[in-house]
């Protein structure tokens, strides 16, 4: 397995937000994370990312325990974020932006490549190289935010919430970027208040409630759920 979280326990300010979960993504794999909004998702993702120290568990990436170190360790391992609401650096240009998602790296040869990989995938960001990220429109904004991620050469890429506020028709084109990338070896751990769209990219998921995994098992099982199609399929 790439990841593994074992008994995880966090703190978000006073709340308890991740009471005892458990979860693992094995390399290869597209693994999302679907519940309400204030069920824990995105505070395990900075969990995993070492935004947040968990006050119990364990952490595990490729058979190495992680739970200690720092979120710029994580991403020198191999582990990277796309954060909620995108948190691109507006008042520098998209090359600028790019280049920032590759502070740990010295190979230049290495990062050409990878940069000319993200305007392969993103074309519109090759047109808006020079303009500030603060210029662009929100789905701009988060084919920015995951090329930056990219930008590091993760083996495990986390997104959070990369639907949100978006038009359907760039969604839809985001998502089958996110398909190629995996395709092309990234392991992609998603979480997504869109169940519908989440469970339709993944392999597996899992349902989080209160801090809590609900259910788990194969996207398609899920999809076909009562419990799901009740409480976030709209049915």
């Amino acid at each position: 397995m790439m990841l593994e979280l074992q008994n995880i326990h966090t703190y978000y300010g006073n709340i308890r937000a991740v009471r005892g979960i458990s979860i693992v993504v094995n390399a290869g794999e597209k693994v999302c994370m679907i519940g309400a909004n204030g069920a824990g998702k995105s505070t395990t993702l900075m969990t995993i990312s070492g935004v947040y120290a968990p006050v119990q568990g364990t952490i595990t990436f490729e058979e190495q325990d992680i739970t200690g170190t720092s979120a710029e360790q994580r991403v020198s391992l191999g582990i990277s974020q796309v954060p909620e609401g995108r948190m691109i650096f507006q008042d520098m240009t998209v090359l600028e932006n790019l280049e920032l998602g590759a502070y740990i790296r010295n190979d230049s040869a290495g990062i050409k490549s990878d940069l000319d990989k993200i305007f392969d995938y993103f074309p519109v960001l090759a047109e808006r190289r020079k303009q500030r990220g603060g210029s662009l429109s929100g789905g701009e904004q988060q084919m920015l935010a995951i090329g930056r991620s990219l930008m590091s050469n993760p083996r495990l890429l986390l997104l959070d919430e990369p639907s949100l506020g978006l038009a359907p028709l760039i969604v839809k084109q985001i998502f089958e970027i996110l398909q190629q990338i995996n395709e092309e070896g990234t392991t992609i751990l998603l979480v997504e208040q869109n169940a519908q769209l989440a469970l339709n990219l993944t392999d597996r998921g899992y349902v989080m409630e209160t801090g809590e995994i609900t259910i788990e098992g194969a996207s398609v099982d899920l999809l076909a759920d009562e419990r799901v199609r009740q409480a976030y399929l709209g049915e």
